[in-house]
């Protein structure tokens, strides 16, 4: 796989567990808040990590981590993911995809194959509006078969919206949210603005607390459990 980073320790991203995160290269979405630019434009792509390195570190971080989160990026672009995850297995860690959710194939096929034990599928707006909104010739089939693969795998999962402003209004976070109908989690995203592929996003201003509870308490009617961070 093409690694651009690992980051050796996190007790936030696999919920409830220790784990390393693994940041895959590449992308076929464009989101402009996109706050990993050099994982996702190439010309913004540092030197990459050796598998066997990151094999390497968590061969010695055996019985201190409990999982390990491969992201990115999309991790789903990587040809090698089922190896890679086929070998995690193997030395005894939880897994974890982050993924867009742009090839539902590739999701299904980890799921069938007992790869993964976690799943954090990005909702990134209206079905509609995917186009749009990462600059993407992406399907919404594509999207819809992905929402729908995750929820009836019985794998764990959440999905997740990062909710910009300027781009998603509260009737678009209850459109998602009824896409995503009695979903066991939903966690609407406070954007931070650093490191955004369009700079113009670097100015842009969160909803005040206020109104993430008040879309939060609307949004349950779909999803009881709705979580902001």
């Amino acid at each position: 796989m093409n690694i651009g980073a690992l980051q050796k320790f996190s007790l936030i991203e696999y919920p409830g567990k220790i784990c390393a995160i693994v940041f895959t290269q590449g992308c076929n979405f464009r989101c402009p808040y996109c706050h990993n630019r050099e994982l996702v434009d190439p010309e913004a792509y540092g030197p990459t990590i050796t598998e066997s390195d990151v094999f390497s570190f968590l061969e010695k971080r055996k019985k201190k981590l409990d999982a390990v989160t491969v992201t990115g990026g999309e991790p789903t672009l990587q040809p090698d993911i089922f190896s890679f995850l086929e070998k995690l297995k193997a030395m005894d860690y939880l897994t974890k995809v982050d993924s867009n959710g742009s090839r539902p194939d590739v999701l299904k096929k980890l799921i069938d194959s007992r790869l993964v034990d976690y799943i954090a599928l990005d909702v990134k707006a209206p079905l509609s509006r995917y186009r749009e909104i990462t600059r993407s010739g992406i399907r919404e089939e594509d999207i819809r078969e992905s929402i729908e693969c995750v929820m009836s795998s019985g794998v764990d999962y959440e999905f997740r919206t990062t909710v910009v402003p300027s781009l998603l209004s509260p009737d678009d976070l209850t459109d998602i949210a009824r896409t995503v109908s009695g979903a066991r989690r939903l966690a609407l995203q406070r954007f931070v603005p650093s490191k955004t592929l369009d700079p113009a996003f670097l100015n842009e201003k969160n909803y005040p607390e206020e109104t993430f509870a008040s879309i939060a308490d609307d949004i349950r009617s779909f999803v009881s459990d709705v979580i902001v961070r």
